[in-house]
């Protein structure tokens, strides 16, 4: 049974060899797939917005994530303002598009992620981190320093470069990628990334490749491993069939897998039809069938 975080097998050398290659990246930015090219430690921004110091919003214990991440005493979530994507119908988007939020620097970030375990949270839940990678996986090596222990939770989009991941292979122990659609026309119409399906299986199979299944202790707390969320969207949008098909028959049968039903229109979602309402109680069932057609049946969740 795995018990320490995964980044405990790598040496303190090797950490901060990874933290110097990532922030290398922040200069001529590829930090996702629209591969900006900006340098972003002279000030310059791409479609994330976000320069060389943490962007933050909120942290603190979070009771309304997967409950294998929740248990008793909360996730430990780290809100990062702005985003890597433009989704239209965004829940978070007075975050992710408007950029509420402060920066900060490495160091005050290492201190949060210390805060954040001695409230007695579960894990280190890094929401919207693609864009901040360098910056978190740099807090990260100051944290372990300060004595974290608990497990990290990368919390994304789906839309991830491999070479980014690849350099969190060890930091990360509990990867929890959306996968929102499965159709680039999708994609493209509704975050402005045609190549977003492409990308995503991309990513959620080294993802896999790196930490395996979600292993759950025996409190009922995740450890290790692969989560993914995939949120259902009206009229079919996402894609849903693929999706859980290619999980299936790609990443691994016992993948677990939280089928959402919280659409709600938010953001600009009222000005685009079919996301302008909720999605209906037979979507929703059609979307968990297709899930149980898969053998998927045990790691579906609402």
């Amino acid at each position: 049974m795995h018990t320490l975080p995964v980044r405990f097998n790598l040496s303190k050398e090797k950490i901060w060899k990874k933290v110097r290659i990532a922030e290398d990246i922040l200069k001529n930015c590829t930090l996702c797939p629209h591969e900006c090219k900006v340098d972003r430690t002279s000030g310059k921004t791409g479609i994330c917005k976000v320069g060389e110091k943490p962007y933050v919003n909120s942290w603190g214990p979070h009771f309304g994530e997967e409950r294998p991440l929740v248990g008793r005493f909360g996730s430990g979530t780290i809100f990062f303002s702005q985003c890597n994507l433009r989704c239209l119908f965004c829940q978070n988007w007075r975050i992710s598009h408007l950029g509420e939020g402060d920066l900060i620097t490495v160091e005050r970030l290492a201190q949060i992620m210390m805060e954040v375990q001695g409230m007695g949270c579960h894990n280190i839940n890094l929401v919207t981190p693609t864009h901040q990678m360098p910056m978190i996986i740099h807090a990260i090596a100051i944290a372990a320093d300060m004595g974290l222990d608990i497990p990290i939770v990368y919390n994304c989009g789906g839309y991830e470069s491999i070479e980014a991941l690849k350099i969190l292979d060890g930091v990360v122990d509990i990867y929890m990628p959306d996968f929102k659609y499965s159709d680039p026309e999708m994609s493209l119409k509704y975050s402005k990334a045609k190549d977003y399906p492409e990308k995503a299986m991309a990513a959620i199979r080294e993802m896999h490749r790196q930490v395996g299944d979600l292993i759950i202790d025996k409190r009922g707390i995740g450890v290790q491993g692969l989560l993914v969320r995939h949120l259902v969207l009206p009229d079919g949008v996402a894609g849903t069939g693929e999706v859980v098909r290619f999980i299936a028959e790609e990443i691994s049968k016992d993948t677990c897998i939280n089928i959402m039903d919280q659409y709600h229109p938010c953001y600009k979602a009222l000005e685009h039809p079919p996301l302008d309402r909720r999605i209906t109680d037979r979507e929703y069932a059609g979307a968990i069938k297709m899930a149980l057609d898969e053998r998927l049946a045990a790691h579906a969740s609402g």
